[in-house]
């Protein structure tokens, strides 16, 4: 169980913190949900309590992580090549996954193949909202602004 003001990671949304426990009712029933502010994107969403674990909500990495994830941007992907619409699929099942590792996988993947080849519309949506998961993270973790971050991510991807 997470407490107020402790960082989490909503996997296909974001990292943030965790503002307040509240109490609504929906449909006539009565459910406690985390209400937790994804700074990046300026969201706040309502996470129930009782499905926390099948949604894969988790603490952010720590500080001591960051080289690790900023490591798999420099190599050189290892992801097989694949048709369109199986490298989308697979590359939405990481993103989904909510694992940073996976993650930046996806973007150093996308980020080279646009490079060489250009993504499509799809991919590049894709892109830019595993980027902005990946940030969200990132910021959180290392206590940096977003657009430092976001610098950091770009000269490694360039």
């Amino acid at each position: 169980m997470f407490c107020i003001g402790d960082r989490v990671v909503y996997p296909m949304h974001g990292a943030g913190v965790i503002e307040a426990i509240e109490e609504r009712e929906v449909l006539g029933e009565s459910h406690h949900y985390y209400v937790m502010n994804i700074p990046i994107g300026n969201m706040k969403v309502f996470i129930p309590l009782s499905n926390v674990n099948q949604l894969g909500i988790r603490e952010v990495i720590s500080s001591d992580e960051v080289p690790q994830v900023l490591k798999i941007l420099e190599n050189e992907s290892t992801l097989p090549v694949l048709a369109w619409n199986r490298r989308y699929r697979a590359n939405m099942d990481r993103i989904k996954s909510g694992d940073i590792y996976s993650i930046a996988e996806v973007v150093r993947s996308l980020s080279q193949r646009d490079h060489e080849k250009g993504l499509s519309t799809g991919e590049k949506k894709m892109y830019d909202n595993a980027c902005q998961i990946m940030v969200s993270e990132l910021v959180l973790a290392e206590g940096v602004k977003a657009d430092e971050m976001t610098q950091r991510i770009k000269g490694l991807l360039a």
